[in-house]
């Protein structure tokens, strides 16, 4: 065990930034165990809980004062890992819910929703939580928690709160019997109308979430 990790474990279990970390890191792990595809029927509702339960991470980032980092430059965490296989695993495991429609800005007027994809959402949000986790395993507490704060402010947090409305809604649909209607064409690579956007849950998916959510009450 290196000296930054022992910095790391040595640290009071009640200090905000080890009970962040820990947040962070159970979700890395958790997203990374359901992206294997072992329980496919039961992905949605653990993504959900998981996802809701980062959110409450990047709450309480956002509600602490402003993190300065110690350094005036951040220090080379070198390469950030590749999520290629992981975000393809998800699409994989998500079709044929994995794309969503959402509004970027709820505060700017007149926007038109945009198509997005859960899968991307996931490996983006991994991607600058990883990079904050680098901080904190080399000893870089107040690095890592800075970089947390600021990607929840600019990236993460809203990208993590729109994969949360989509998941909420595929899990409200099937739990309250309302079915999707079907939304042709709906792909990220083209533009979206103004008129209203819904997209089809698949009678497989809803079948296996069906069977697994009684499991999971």
């Amino acid at each position: 065990m290196s000296d930054a990790t022992l910095h790391a474990t040595d640290q009071n279990p009640d200090d905000f930034a080890v009970q962040i970390a820990d947040q962070v890191e159970s979700f890395l792990v958790a997203v990374t165990e359901v992206a294997k595809g072992d329980e496919p029927g039961s992905a949605v509702p653990f993504l959900l809980l998981e996802v809701s339960q980062l959110l409450l991470a990047g709450g309480r980032l956002g509600a602490h004062e402003d993190l300065v980092p110690d350094e005036r430059y951040e220090p080379d965490t070198g390469p950030d890992a590749d999520v290629d296989e992981l975000r393809e695993n998800l699409a994989r495991l998500l079709d044929p819910i994995d794309v969503y429609s959402e509004v970027f800005d709820p505060y700017e007027p007149r926007k038109a929703p945009v198509p997005a994809r859960i899968s991307d959402d996931l490996a983006d949000v991994i991607t600058d939580l990883r990079h904050g986790m680098a901080h904190y395993r080399a000893g870089r507490t107040t690095e890592a928690l800075w970089w947390w704060q600021f990607s929840y402010f600019s990236n993460w947090g809203s990208t993590a709160s729109a994969t949360l409305r989509a998941l909420h809604s595929v899990l409200a649909h099937i739990r309250l019997d309302q079915p999707l209607e079907e939304l042709d064409g709906l792909d990220t690579d083209q533009g979206m109308g103004d008129d209203t956007l819904e997209f089809e849950a698949g009678k497989v998916m809803e079948v296996e979430i069906g069977e697994q959510l009684g499991r999971v009450r």
